[in-house]
């Protein structure tokens, strides 16, 4: 059996190779690690609630403390402590901290604050130049899910851009051990200023909460489990929700038929919405899980100790699952994917990300009906990443409704 190489950089070959590899491929990560990629719906369904599946790097992976690892691009994503790596006891502990910011009452009192973000941002893309190129990807797709994570953990405008601009170079797997090693440290001193300034201006925020909960006595967090939960809930909540709405953007501007379908009523956002999540997750392929025992598959085991990587994008493009696969289209009956996760870990800001996703978008079509990419949709450029799937820039040309904003 020959391992597949994953870099990310020809993401649709990639796919077509992991699902021609069968339900498990071995598979080799940037930086010589190697993975058991699971690209089969069913199988990573049972893999994700399975007990002998575990998140925790220290306990379960036995090159966690080796001299490489450290050095390694995707330390990070092993070496945080929060629910994204916790197992067990450990992580419901840790989840159940952090769901009460996220229970479906407290992200739809979001709503008008969501609504006004994304007014105001429309009208600073208004306000270009007629017939000037507009970045979608900087200037809005970006833009929403900053501000209003941040304004959720009540993280001051400057700080969170530095916040944002780290994580998301967590996210790239093309950068050199000793540039993800610079960031790593420069992410963690951003959040030692915004823990040390919440403490002294505590406020009526997640952020300051989690910080209550750490103070208290119990079972509340570690000053290290509080900064990498903080950290989750930036990444979590500005960069994949920034992905969704890049690939839906992207998907409207590539076909007209569809713009024209929505205005008719023959589709609704919702549908291009969960289409979206299923053929361009935010996500391709979501690190890591470790096997605590050997499991047998039938044509291949999983040893203890190994790594198993969910293929997010793969399984959304399950041929046995889906009919015409790869191939966007929202009204296709059977609208189930794995863009949130499963079992235990399913994502808490789901329905964060559906309703930024739900207003944003609707938005950004009623007032630039006619926006146009600047060049070939299918000529945009990808972030270089194995995790995230979206594109560096966006440029689009905006001729706004004329009647809808003198209505304004």
């Amino acid at each position: 059996m020959t391992d597949l190489t994953l870099t990310g950089a020809d993401f649709a070959t990639e796919l077509a190779q992991l699902r021609a590899a069968g339900p498990a491929a071995r598979v080799v990560l940037p930086g010589g690690v190697w993975a058991w990629a699971i690209t089969d719906v069913a199988l990573l369904k049972s893999l994700m609630t399975d007990p002998r599946i575990s998140k925790d790097a220290r306990r379960h992976w036995p090159e966690f403390d080796s001299e490489a690892t450290r050095a390694w691009v995707m330390y990070p994503w092993v070496a945080v402590s929060s629910m994204l790596t916790a197992h067990g006891a450990e992580h419901w502990r840790l989840r159940t901290l952090v769901s009460a910011a996220f229970t479906r009452r407290r992200i739809e009192e979001l709503r008008p604050r969501i609504t006004a973000i994304v007014a105001e941002l429309c009208d600073q893309l208004a306000a270009a130049p007629a017939g000037a190129s507009v970045d979608l990807r900087a200037g809005f797709a970006d833009e929403v899910p900053s501000r209003v994570i941040c304004e959720l953990l009540g993280v001051a405008s400057e700080r969170a851009r530095r916040l944002c601009e780290h994580t998301a170079a967590i996210l790239d797997t093309t950068l050199t051990p000793e540039q993800a090693a610079q960031n790593f440290a420069s992410l963690y001193a951003v959040l030692a200023e915004l823990l040390a300034h919440k403490r002294a201006h505590p406020g009526d925020d997640v952020a300051t909460a989690l910080i209550a909960a750490r103070d208290a006595k119990g079972d509340g967090l570690s000053e290290q489990e509080l900064g990498d939960t903080l950290l989750l809930l930036v990444t979590a909540g500005y960069e994949t929700t920034a992905h969704l709405l890049d690939q839906a953007i992207v998907a409207v501007l590539a076909d007209p038929q569809l713009r024209i379908d929505l205005f008719m009523g023959q589709h609704d956002w919702s549908e291009v919405i969960e289409e979206t999540l299923r053929l361009n997750p935010p996500l391709i392929h979501m690190p890591f899980r470790f096997a605590t025992t050997d499991i047998d598959l039938g044509e291949v085991t999983i040893a203890r100790g190994e790594i198993v990587l969910a293929s997010l994008a793969a399984v959304g493009r399950d041929p046995g699952v889906h009919i015409d696969a790869d191939l966007f289209d929202p009204g296709r009956e059977n609208k189930t994917h794995l863009a949130f996760g499963h079992g235990p870990h399913y994502c808490l800001g789901a329905p964060l990300a559906r309703l930024e996703a739900e207003i944003a978008l609707p938005a950004l079509l009623a007032r630039f009906p006619q926006m146009t990419c600047a060049v070939e949709p299918a000529a945009l450029a990808r972030r270089p990443s194995l995790i995230v799937n979206g594109h560096d820039a966006i440029p689009t040309r905006l001729t706004p409704h004329q009647a809808s904003k003198a209505a304004r």
